[in-house]
């Protein structure tokens, strides 16, 4: 049996092993921090879709769900987001940011999760990273940015849920589309999911807190400079397709108190976009 055989055992692939729930529970969940429950699943149709209906049962607080395999995986407009088995870090949290957090501060999570998630990776794995707004982050493969991780957050009540798809070991032969890019092709130096998914949620409850602890401001939690430090679609000229069929051209100047790009168009009018698809033009200056 080769060791990129999928079938039969799930220890067959030797270079995938599988996630240990019990010691990422040992790591995660304390008592005076926000991880409560770390659940980890063979295979799901999207970790999304299973905690927000958790989320509606009363999931508590801090809940994780990872999955080894995703069969229906989304990213933004319901586009699916699929790799092999034990590839990636496929995962979803659920948070209920509370009173002290006011809903129009709550778009702010997945740009959070971005710079938690871009933090982590540079840290541990030695890869550079970069963000693309609204929910994508970037790696450079042979010269070439590159989409290794998508984040999709669903809002259910008071309960916000945000997922992670991040290709860790794609090989070329196994990306989904040319554009796509993963850790290893990347050069990373830590390609451990168990490391890499610690290291990632560890870095999302220290900004998370940070955000909380200021009421969600972005600026004075430091969040909303970060993100601009990170973010590669800043500095370009990009063409956003926005809802509607409508499309619109302009240099990317700033990421807004309220998450959103703002557009410098030909007119010399500054727009800002809350919602769309993003393609960039051209290098930043």
């Amino acid at each position: 049996m080769s060791p990129s055989d999928t079938s039969g055992s799930r220890w067959n692939d030797l270079d995938r092993p599988p996630l240990n729930a019990a010691a990422l529970r040992r790591a995660l969940v304390r008592p005076d921090g926000l991880w409560t429950e770390v659940d980890v699943v063979e295979s799901t149709g999207s970790t999304n879709t299973d905690l927000v209906e958790r989320a509606a049962r009363g999931a508590t607080d801090g809940t994780v769900l990872v999955a080894e395999r995703q069969t229906a995986g989304r990213g933004r407009l319901e586009r699916s987001w699929t790799a092999p088995a034990r590839s990636g870090l496929f995962f979803s949290v659920l948070v209920r940011p509370g009173d002290g957090v006011p809903s129009e501060h709550w778009s702010w999570l997945p740009l959070l999760t971005g710079v938690a998630t871009a933090a982590a990776l540079s840290a541990t794995a030695n890869v550079d990273t970069a963000l693309k707004w609204p929910n994508d982050l970037l790696v450079t493969v042979a010269g070439e940015e590159r989409k290794a991780a998508g984040i999709l957050a669903e809002r259910y009540g008071d309960a916000v849920v945000v997922g992670v798809g991040l290709n860790v070991s794609l090989r070329e032969d196994e990306l989904p589309v040319p554009t796509a890019g993963s850790l290893a092709l990347a050069g990373a130096t830590v390609l451990d999911r168990e490391t890499l998914l610690r290291a990632v949620l560890r870095s999302f409850e220290e900004w998370y807190g940070r955000w909380r602890a200021a009421g969600g401001d972005p600026a004075a939690s430091g969040l909303q400079e970060a993100y601009a430090s990170g973010c590669a679609t800043l500095g370009r000229t990009v063409r956003a397709e926005l809802p509607g069929g409508r499309d619109l051209v302009g240099e990317a100047v700033a990421v807004d108190g309220e998450g959103r790009l703002v557009l410098a168009t030909g007119d010399g009018v500054q727009e800002p976009v809350a919602a769309g698809d993003i393609v960039h033009l051209r290098p930043a200056s």
